[in-house]
């Protein structure tokens, strides 16, 4: 058997168990997880922009790395008004159904 053979179908083995789906757990994702990851995730951005701000002004640290992370913060912070401002919608016209 010649060695490329060889070597092809091996690299055809690797490259066919890398394309397989990679198993997920098989719990249910409620709402509350969904929301609380959210909550995590929003949480972690913006202690990441405040530390680094913190550096930036303290150390002196890269300034493109402070408008990216100022930028992030902004973003997550636009993103939780717009869903806190959508449920107060959804609750107002709960309130306004008939009962």
């Amino acid at each position: 058997m010649d060695l490329r053979t060889t070597l092809a179908a091996q690299g055809y083995g690797q490259a066919r168990g890398a394309a397989q789906p990679q198993p997920r757990e098989d719990r249910q994702t409620g709402a509350g997880d969904v929301f609380s990851e959210a909550v995590q995730s929003f949480t972690e951005t913006v202690q990441r922009g405040e530390q680094t701000a913190q550096a930036a002004l303290t150390t002196g640290a890269d300034p493109h790395s402070l408008v990216t992370a100022l930028a992030q913060t902004e973003l997550a912070v636009e993103t939780a008004v717009t869903v806190r401002d959508k449920v107060v919608e959804a609750y107002q016209e709960i309130l306004r159904m008939p009962v």
